[in-house]
This record gives structure tokens, sequence and C-alpha cells, in this order.
């Protein structure tokens, strides 16, 4: 357990703050004093702020990729507040430093989830969304995987020993040395966070999103039936092969596994409510 604190201590000082939508600040002493810090070594399980601080690494390597869509600040702030409102209405309505959503600028049609509540939605799947009730559905597919902890356990499931030595052994040895050694450092944490992002989850984790979702939109107001118009835009774009593409179960099948579980909800249609204030561009 060593090594993980060594870690997570590692990008934080190394990644410095990404502040998605000008929202996200790490609070003042965050992990307190060293010597609480590592009082925690022994822990088995991720804290909510190393959870939070290892998510905005892989956040920084997304935002290294993709940039920010910043022309419409307005649908930027309508995307967080359904996240919020669906949050409210789940197992974990608060986390360590809020849920928080953010457009990127391109056509593909994707989506992200890291640890800590760091929500990314591409441009092109927000504008693929016919309905509030369809945006909704997104965001609480990709909150699902938050909230199950997906991201860390398929950390802790990967393991990847060798990796995290090398990288362990680097923090150690990087700590008041040579630029070069922080450098490599940080090239260690981008190939760790790519290869989180680039994996995927695997697909129990996506059937049990897809349910958590479905679940969470019946309890929020909204049609858990728009799971399946997303799932539909994405039967049409398996052609890609990263991100939510790399692994997951096809889309066929997940429509296949919501409908099966859309069937247990009844929820009264209250979608003409939101019509006027739907946007998406």
């Amino acid at each position: 357990m060593k090594k993980k604190l060594i870690i997570v201590l590692g990008i934080i000082f190394i990644l410095q703050p990404v502040f998605l939508l000008g929202q996200i600040r790490p609070p003042a002493n965050a992990f307190g004093s060293m010597d609480n810090a590592f009082a925690r070594m022994e822990k088995t399980t991720y804290d909510p702020d190393e959870e939070y601080f290892l998510g905005r690494s892989v956040a920084a390597n997304i935002l290294a990729i993709y940039k920010p869509f910043i022309g419409n600040p307005a649908l930027n702030r309508y995307l967080n507040l359904i996240c919020k409102s669906l949050a409210l209405n789940s197992t974990q309505p608060s986390i360590f430093n809020g849920y928080y959503v953010m457009m990127l600028d391109t056509q593909e049609i994707n989506a992200f989830a890291t640890p800590g509540g760091h929500i990314f939605i591409t441009r092109g799947l927000v504008q693929a969304a016919a309905t509030e009730d369809a945006l909704a559905a997104i965001i609480a597919h990709e909150l699902s995987h938050i909230i199950l902890k997906h991201g860390i356990n398929m950390i802790e499931e990967m393991r990847m020993v060798l990796e995290l030595d090398a990288f362990g052994q680097q923090v150690t040895a990087a700590a008041g040395q040579s630029n070069k050694q922080l450098l490599d450092l940080r090239n260690s944490v981008a190939d760790f966070s790519n290869k989180l992002i680039k994996t995927g989850y695997s697909k129990p984790q996506e059937f049990e999103a897809d349910n958590s979702a479905i679940a969470l939109l019946a309890a929020t107001g909204y049609n858990p039936g728009a799971l399946l118009d997303i799932l539909k835009i994405l039967q049409g774009q398996q052609n890609q092969s990263s991100g939510m593409f790399s692994t997951h179960p096809s889309p066929s099948e997940r429509i296949t596994n919501a409908q099966t579980a859309i069937s247990r909800y009844r929820v009264n249609d209250n979608s003409s409510f939101r019509i006027s204030r739907f946007i998406n561009k």
C-alpha cells in the first residue's frame, strides 16, 4: 500500500491543477500533513481525496488530447445541472469535490468518466442527443461508473505490477533530483493515464453502469428508455476503436440488457415539460 500512496502523491506534485469548467480546485490542506498522509499508507482502498486527485491526473491527460468546448457556457451549465439532479437521486449525492461535466470540442461520439467525479462528453455525442432525457442518459451512465467505482476497481484489478513498481521507484528517485527525472515521472503518469482511458471498462461493468443509469433516470423522473436512444446512436459508430468503443460490449448486447432492465420501471412521461429548455448546441 505504500507504493499506492507514493503514486498518488507523485501525481499531485507532478501534475499541476487542472481546473475543469473553472470550478475544480483542491481544497486547502486536502491531504493534511505529511504525517497524516503516511499514517494512511496501509489502507487497502483509496480515500475520497486520493480518488479525486488520481481522477484529475487522468482528466489532465484527456485534456492533452481533446480541447474543452468553451463556445457555449449556457450548455455547459445545463449539462452540469442535469448531472447535479441525477446525483441528488443517487446513492452518492456528494463526493470530495463534487461532480463536474465538461464538453470536449470534437465531433467524435464518445464519453469518459474518471475517478473522483470528472465526466467528459464530446460535442458530437451531445449534438447527437435529441432530448434532455437522452443527455441525462449519457450523464447517468458515466455518473454510474464513478459511483460504482469502476475506474478505481479497474486499477486494482489490472495491477500492472511492473509499471507501478517502476513508477513508485521513479517517484522515490525523483524527489529533489534532476528535471530529467521529473520529466520521466510525468511521462510515466501520462502512460498510466492513457492506458486507463484506452483499456476501457469490462462488459460486466458496462452492463452494471447501464442498469444503474436506468434506475437513476427513473428516480430523477427521466424516461429510462432514453438510454436506448443513446445505445442506438452508438450502434452506428462501431467502426471506432478507442475510448468507450474499445472493450465495451456491443451496442446490440447493451440494448438487449437495457430493455430487460427498463421493463422493471414505470415512469410517467413528463418529457414535454423539458422541451422548451432543451439545449444541445
